[in-house]
């Protein structure tokens, strides 16, 4: 078992439970979150998905301030990362095999968690971060439960990548090809605008795709840093990063109410 007094903060390692989903083979963390004494409903959940190279462990900030917001989590370790380690998987040419491998237990998982977790499965977000941000997004663009996305330092229209001839791999997947169809939902996406791995522009085109199709496009949301100070001003956002999981957890809440 991980030593949560080393990884998590104590009111939040307090409510967190470490577990094995599917079968034992995907670890995750299960944030059992603070309620309104006269809430009897079971609480919403967010599925969230961290990047390359880093674990389920990663920025527990985002976690407690949703726990304190009475938003439950489940934060996932991605195939090859974390305890399910696999070098092959956190190569930077091996992204597309990452998001496809991770998109085919998103379904799962969910459902895992909502049942291990006692989650109200009328109440889900989906989110992450840079390749778990890019899952999030293959994973809206085909029929889904969720209500609501938060996505951060991603992109939707991949053919703008410095990868995008990997993405060829993959490009059934693309987000932005399927923004015709997309179903409308609250989305909020945060990006430095000198993001070195992900470009702002790639990040612009998907929204300003998919903004059109929402009834109030204002649900629709790309909040953009300027010289955050975070490496590659990629990994995080730097002097902004409490206002950016302020910003993440109020949108939950009133899209998750």
């Amino acid at each position: 078992m991980p030593d949560f007094a080393a990884k998590l903060p104590a009111s939040l390692a307090a409510r967190t439970r470490d577990v094995r989903l599917l079968d034992g083979r995907v670890p995750a963390l299960l944030v059992d979150p603070i309620r309104a004494e006269d809430d009897r409903r079971k609480p919403p959940m967010l599925l969230w998905l961290h990047g390359r190279t880093v674990d389920r462990f990663l920025d527990p900030g985002r976690h407690l301030r949703l726990m304190r917001a009475g938003i439950g989590v489940c934060a996932i370790d991605l195939p090859g990362h974390g305890d399910r380690f696999d070098a092959s998987l956190q190569r930077p040419e091996e992204v597309p095999r990452l998001i496809q491998a991770t998109l085919d237990e998103v379904d799962s998982v969910t459902a895992a968690a909502v049942k291990e977790g006692g989650f109200d499965p009328d109440r889900l977000a989906i989110g992450g971060m840079s390749a778990g941000g890019m899952v999030t997004l293959a994973r809206l663009g085909m029929p889904h439960p969720f209500r609501a996305a938060v996505i951060e330092c991603a992109a939707g229209s991949w053919r703008r990548l410095p990868w995008s001839p990997l993405a060829s791999r993959i490009a059934h997947l693309d987000p932005i090809a399927r923004a015709s169809t997309w179903r409308p939902i609250p989305l909020l996406a945060l990006h430095n605008a000198g993001d070195e791995w992900i470009p702002l522009a790639a990040q612009r085109e998907f929204i300003e795709a998919i903004r059109p199709r929402s009834a109030d496009p204002s649900e629709v949301e790309l909040v953009v840093y300027e010289k955050t100070g975070a490496p590659q001003e990629h990994a995080g956002f730097g002097r902004f990063a409490a206002d950016a999981k302020d910003r993440l957890v109020a949108f939950l809440r009133r899209h998750l109410a």
